[in-house]
């Protein structure tokens, strides 16, 4: 039959990704405590597409997934996947993303109640011929703005927010590890289950440190070049105003210069 994608294309135009979104599909993790945790991802797909080629392949990036599916997908075959994408597709470069919840079992800081608390997790790989591997987490938390603290004759206003990180490794970092150095950065992390003398110790030790957003991703900024694993950094923090009809947002990426 007829390849028309494998043919000519006249107007010399390159398309810098091409492929499929939102593929749904089972991933496993291995758990710090040596189990695993099976969720599911959505998965994005691309090739680069050289000026003369009409079209991509699409049947053959899920082709590639479903090779692999023999044995669990786990963040160390994704580098192997990416490449095996670019080898497939006789592409310059290749990219795979992955986005999906993962869970932490995380206890009430005063009271021990356990409770589940959900993170979205992001895996990222380009593949030239060399594999970079991007892992992300975004975790809620609190802060509790500074200003508010300072002007106010009591109280001060706080919100939830948003905090992400995306980092290349030289070594093992656990989605824990992230998202610890994530929380970490924040007034107070943010738990599933609280009594009362768990709300009680939160928001009093909020208030003891109160951030600015730009207080946060400076924090987590530091925390990260301070970490030997870590070779680049893309922090943000977004935090949903409770006192304003608008969100404050920063960020920073990095590049860690060897020592």
């Amino acid at each position: 039959m007829p390849d028309v994608q494998a043919a000519r294309d006249a107007r010399n135009v390159a398309i810098d990704r091409v492929g499929v979104k939102d593929v749904v599909y089972p991933i496993t993790l291995r758990t710090p405590d040596g189990g695993e945790q099976s969720t599911v991802a959505t998965i994005n797909m691309y090739v680069a597409l050289p000026h003369y080629r009409k079209g991509t392949h699409m049947s053959r990036f899920l082709e590639v997934l479903n090779d692999h599916a023999c044995k669990p997908l786990t963040p160390d075959r994704i580098p192997a996947l990416t490449q095996a994408i670019r080898d497939k597709l006789d592409a310059e470069e290749a990219h795979f993303a992955a986005t999906f919840t993962y869970f932490i079992n995380k206890r009430a800081p005063v009271t021990g109640q356990p409770g589940l608390m959900d993170y979205r997790v992001t895996f990222e790989c380009s593949s030239n011929g060399e594999a970079e591997f991007v892992i992300g987490v975004r975790a809620p938390a609190t802060s509790l703005c500074p200003c508010s603290k300072e002007i106010s004759r009591y109280g001060a206003h706080n919100q939830r927010c948003h905090i992400e990180a995306k980092v290349r490794t030289s070594a093992l970092m656990w989605i824990e590890d992230l998202v610890a150095l994530c929380e970490g950065a924040a007034s107070h992390p943010v738990y599933a289950v609280l009594k009362r003398p768990d709300e009680k110790f939160v928001t009093e030790r909020a208030f003891e440190n109160p951030k600015f957003v730009e207080d946060i991703v400076r924090d987590l900024a530091l925390a990260l070049e301070r970490d030997e694993r870590v070779s680049w950094y893309s922090v943000s923090s977004e935090n949903f105003e409770s006192i304003h009809s608008h969100n404050a947002y920063a960020q920073i990426t990095r590049l860690k210069r060897p020592d």
